[in-house]
């Protein structure tokens, strides 16, 4: 790399991922302050439902399950894993899950997306940054599933998931080294990049109503409501306007 090249990466993968963690955490703080009549997902749903029934069901699913799985896949240690399965075993099988549950969420974004662009009456009721997240998820899902042929070729040392957990694990511990990145396909590059991207646009976009799926679990063990009923202290009988003429 030159001199320019290895500023612009290390500015990539040193510094970039703090500001759009900061973005992420500080913005969705504001918005839910500020604007928490937009905090929803605009559903669409009263319109072409049964495509987006299998679209959002295989869309959820799906992404949940990447999610997970790349958050404790990537951020365990090797160390906590190591007595129990070996990293080659581990890649191969975060490369079939995770090819399982990205084919299917790519298949029901697809659909969502298709709804978005093609549907006349939804896509006059979306706006710009509901198209626009979506076409940006298709993307990094286009790329994580670039990247399964090339994990599946490093399947005997587990390279490309060693050297991922190395780098995201010290983003995680304030200790970013984007040097080990060096040595694996730019399809993995940029799909850091972009997931990191997506972090950032996330106050931003109707993805903020992921953080009431979270709170509802918070909801599920809340304190029971007291209830009490109310004595109304009416008139007797006598006591009433008669009605009688």
């Amino acid at each position: 790399m030159n001199d320019f090249t290895s500023v612009l990466h290390g500015f990539a993968f040193n510094v970039y991922p703090y500001l759009c963690l900061a973005v992420f955490f500080m913005g969705s703080l504001a918005r839910f302050d500020r604007d928490q009549y937009t905090w929803k997902s605009d559903s669409s749903q009263l319109l072409r439902a049964r495509q987006l029934r299998w679209g959002s069901n295989l869309f959820h699913v799906g992404i949940l399950f990447l999610l997970f799985g790349h958050t404790v896949g990537l951020l365990t240690p090797h160390w906590v894993y190591e007595p129990f399965i070996s990293p080659p075993t581990k890649q191969m099988f975060a490369i079939v899950s995770g090819g399982i549950a990205g084919l299917a969420c790519f298949a029901g974004l697809t659909m969502l997306l298709h709804r978005r662009l093609f549907d006349p009456r939804i896509r006059l009721t979306s706006h710009r940054t509901d198209l626009a997240i979506l076409v940006i998820l298709w993307v990094q899902l286009c790329l994580g599933l670039i990247t399964l042929p090339l994990s599946y070729a490093h399947r005997v040392d587990a390279h490309a998931m060693l050297v991922l957990s190395h780098y995201l694990q010290g983003v995680a511990t304030f200790r970013p080294d984007s040097g080990v990145l060096a040595g694996i396909g730019w399809p993995f590059q940029v799909h850091m990049l972009l997931g990191m991207t997506i972090f950032l646009l996330f106050p931003f976009s109707r993805l903020v109503h992921v953080w009431s799926g979270f709170a509802s679990i918070a909801y599920v063990f809340r304190p029971y409501q007291l209830v009490r009923a109310r004595r109304l202290n009416l008139p007797a009988e006598h006591d009433l306007p008669s009605l009688r003429g």
